[in-house]
């Protein structure tokens, strides 16, 4: 059962979703749940996974896990002790309407995905990127119309080399599937394809009533000049894109740190992706500078 419920946990990961886990790490006396028992719920997921012995156990653990499921968008973790008898007393316990008698120690964690960054466009940027995404233990994914700028060689560790028109990749995905992305990253070679992928992306946005600011689909990012972005808007608007569509998009991409080169820009996108995880303004003061 643990194995099964963690590798349900690792499937909802992949499709970007948080997971709340409750382990059962210490049991004395009679309990419901051994050490090692463990339940999983993940937003977008009806129900749960696992079970740490039913009962009011199980009720009250399940109800603390989708509270935290709602509140929490980072990583965090407790620990709760539980007596399992209606008259335990004491504050190192959460006494139970139970008659078991025995007492149990659950962890509970709060698990948020690792970026999944899609790079359109296998060249410089993309593959300076790869490299600091790899750095970071993040996952990315290729997508290229050209063969020797998507394939294992130049990217070993890519989730995923799409490799395929413009036309074709925008046909084969769907606003569930481009979901498993946390952000996408026009890189292309050729502006007319940049421009084909973000208008389809944006498209696939307005048809779904979503909006590309990393919650209900991937951040939009796109490498270039104002020049270049103000053609792209103005296409866009004649497709009939919604202007706040176009605002939600983040370009040019990466913080303002001058970055010149690939390895530079690469820095100042994944410090910018970094912060958007962490949910924090690059200018607030950290916590120490705050004591």
């Amino acid at each position: 059962m643990t194995k099964h419920t963690l590798s349900w946990v690792v499937s909802k990961l992949a499709l970007r979703r948080r997971v709340v886990m409750a382990s059962v790490v210490q049991a004395s006396g009679s309990v419901p749940g051994k050490v090692g028992a463990r339940l999983a719920v993940a937003e977008l997921t009806p129900g749960f996974h696992g079970t740490i012995g039913g009962a009011g156990l199980e009720h009250k653990v399940l109800n603390r896990c989708n509270e935290l499921l709602n509140i929490h968008t980072e990583p965090f973790g407790e620990v709760l002790n539980f007596g399992l008898n209606k008259g335990a007393k004491g504050y190192e316990v959460q006494p139970l309407d139970s008659l078991c008698g025995g007492r149990v120690t659950v962890s509970i964690e709060v698990i948020i995905p690792p970026p999944h960054i899609l790079m359109m466009g296998g060249g410089h940027c993309a593959n300076a990127l790869s490299a600091a995404i790899q750095s970071l233990n993040w996952n990315y994914s290729i997508t290229d119309s050209r063969l020797e700028f998507c394939n294992n060689d130049l990217f070993p560790t890519a989730s995923e080399l799409i490799h395929c028109s413009v036309e074709d990749h925008l046909n084969k995905e769907s606003y569930e599937s481009v979901n498993r992305f946390s952000d996408i990253l026009l890189l292309g070679h050729d502006w007319s394809e940049d421009q084909y992928r973000l208008l389809g992306l944006l498209e696939l946005c307005q048809s779904n009533n979503a909006r590309p600011n990393g919650k209900t689909f991937p951040r939009i990012g796109v490498i270039g000049s104002r020049s270049k972005w103000q053609s792209f808007c103005q296409a866009a608007v004649q497709q009939g894109i919604n202007q706040e569509l176009l605002d939600d998009v983040i370009c040019p991409i990466g913080l303002n740190i001058g970055a010149e080169s690939p390895e530079e820009i690469a820095v100042a996108v994944t410090a910018q992706i970094l912060a958007f995880a962490k949910g924090v303004s690059p200018g607030q003061k950290n916590w120490r500078e705050s004591l």
